[in-house]
């Protein structure tokens, strides 16, 4: 996620660092909100950013387990 902080911008990487975690992303009113969740749905961590200061966010697919870097 690439945020605008004024006269430069920051880059933050949010991966889910347990075995069987995921990222979520949402926009809700005016702010992108990222969070690592863990397989039964509790949510280990939150970021939020106002929207209009998010000029890009990548979503990266995970790899497949065979080794083929390509998302099922």
């Amino acid at each position: 996620m690439v945020v605008d902080a004024g006269d430069t911008t920051g880059t933050y990487e949010v991966v889910g660092s347990g075995a069987g975690r995921r990222v979520e992303t949402a926009v809700r009113r005016g702010v992108v909100e990222v969070s690592e969740v863990t397989r039964n749905g509790t949510v280990v961590r939150t970021d939020r950013f106002t929207a209009n200061r998010v000029p890009a966010l990548v979503e990266q697919p995970v790899p497949r387990e065979d080794g083929s870097g390509k998302a099922g």
